[in-house]
């Protein structure tokens, strides 16, 4: 038998039993209190503790979902409602030695008077998940009790794969999936032919057995015997084909349209493509019913080129030392394609620029807008040179007057100090710095005789010819 705590013992924090904060709303309270009552209900928990726990966590929601009991946890505390405090949140039985949860009756008619829970709270909800029902309900508002319920079936979830350029252009899948179709043999009522349903017998159709506890308490709890239903099949009854759930699994293929602009981990939502509700075990097979939804979880496979920022496409483009030195103008790859930028000079690597309206579609857009294309600079630095291309690099360290640049050419040491004669020299006065390397680099200079050695090989020659006429006159 179920037992309420006795009145001796002091009263738990309701937060803290329902594992919420302070500042919970009423929904997440009431969200708290249904995982715990289903986790803990004595029906479905055969642990010792079980049934304790499930008393503490109806307390602790009856008190939460009161705004009057409520208002004084928060400012008084366990005071307020243990023994002897004098105080009656609920305007009832409190006072020295009362109960101050009295209201009498059964807590749960009525879901809001006296005594009971609050008016948010539906207790078919509740025991629907003890009696493998597997149907959702959707219901009206609680002003509305006379509205049809609709039975609801189950959502599938998915998952697929596509690569970045389906993503950044949109892209149609083939998916393949097993729902829940209604069966054809039994029209979704779940019987054969001829077979009625019956009302059940233990619980006289209401679904909910009611336990009478210590203390004037009353629990119901879900009829075993018919599952919460309020009716019975006869044995032998159900439908050959589905066996009384009302449907069946099949095959099929959907075709969905993913459209450009989506993101890896998000979810797309096609309406009506889940499992149909199993009516067969429905207390009204003949209640309207709908189909759930089809969950598609989007999976992009990275790309070797791109990377992606929200709407904008990330793109590193790798250019040649010379042309970061010099400046000019390369292709880079697009969504749509190459496309050629220049490259301003002394261009470094991490220098960016962005090209508008080149990246993904923003889904957000109505009008259709995309993102950005940011280009990111990378410098390809030579590792190997080859001898020419290090004497020029070095002489172009000279000319620079990069002190710290290794050197290894020897470029200074093997070229004789120049005479003031060759500083004068007309040949050489007017060339650049690149053109003088090149010539330096093929000897074209080397051979060349200066002014100076051609003036003393004609004065040697002149006094070459002089000599023999002096000696012979001496004759």
């Amino acid at each position: 038998t179920f037992h309420s705590s006795p009145a001796h013992q002091a009263t738990k924090n309701p937060y803290n039993v329902l594992g919420v904060d302070k500042n919970a709303s009423a929904s997440d309270i009431k969200k708290a209190y249904y995982g715990l009552a289903k986790k803990y209900h004595p029906d479905t928990n055969k642990d010792a503790t079980a049934k304790d726990k499930f008393t503490e966590a109806q307390t602790a929601y009856e008190m939460l979902s009161d705004p009057k009991k409520k208002e004084a946890w928060d400012q008084y505390g366990a005071a307020a409602f243990d023994q002897g405090a004098g105080f009656d949140p609920s305007g009832g039985g409190g006072g020295p030695g009362g109960n101050p949860f009295a209201g009498g009756g059964n807590p749960f008619g009525g879901f809001g008077g006296q005594g009971g829970f609050g008016a948010e709270f539906n207790f078919e909800d509740l025991f629907g998940a003890f009696g493998g029902g597997g149907a959702r309900r959707g219901r009206g508002s609680r002003s509305s009790p006379f509205q049809e319920e609709v039975l609801v079936g189950e959502n599938i979830e998915v998952q697929t794969n596509i690569s970045f350029m389906d993503a950044a252009k949109g892209t149609s899948k083939d998916i393949l999936i097993t729902p829940l179709v209604q069966c054809k043999t039994c029209s979704g009522n779940g019987l054969k032919k001829g077979t009625k349903r019956s009302e059940c017998k233990r619980c006289g159709g209401t679904g909910t057995r009611v336990h009478f506890m210590q203390g004037g308490f009353q629990m119901a709890s879900t009829c075993d015997a018919c599952g919460g239903q309020g009716v019975t099949i006869p044995r032998g009854g159900e439908c050959g084909t589905c066996g009384g759930n009302g449907v069946v699994r099949e095959r099929r293929t959907v075709t969905i349209d993913i459209p450009g602009g989506v993101e890896d981990g998000m979810r797309l939502r096609v309406s009506g493509e889940g499992d149909s509700p199993p009516t067969g075990q429905a207390a009204n097979p003949e209640a309207r019913s709908t189909k759930g939804d089809l969950y598609v979880f989007i999976r992009v496979a990275p790309d070797s080129k791109f990377s992606r920022s929200g709407s904008d496409i990330l793109y590193t483009a790798s250019i040649p030392l010379t042309t970061a030195v010099l400046g000019g103008e390369i292709k880079i790859l697009t969504l749509d394609g190459e496309v050629r930028v220049k490259v301003a000079t002394g261009t470094g690597t991490g220098d960016k620029i962005t090209l508008a309206g080149m990246g993904m579609k923003k889904l957000s857009s109505r009008r259709g807008a995309h993102g950005d294309l940011r280009v990111e600079f990378k410098v390809q630095m030579p590792k190997y040179l080859s001898v020419n291309q290090r004497t020029i690099v070095e002489m172009l360290a000279d000319e620079m007057g990069d002190k710290t640049a290794k050197r290894i050419m020897n470029l200074g040491k093997s070229t004789p100090t120049p005479t003031p004669d060759e500083k004068n020299n007309d040949s050489h006065k007017n060339e650049g710095f690149l053109k003088s390397a090149w010539h330096k680099l093929t000897h074209q200079h080397d051979s060349k005789p200066s002014d100076s050695d051609s003036s003393k090989s004609e004065k040697t020659s002149g006094k070459d010819d002089e000599e023999p006429k002096k000696s012979s006159g001496s004759g």
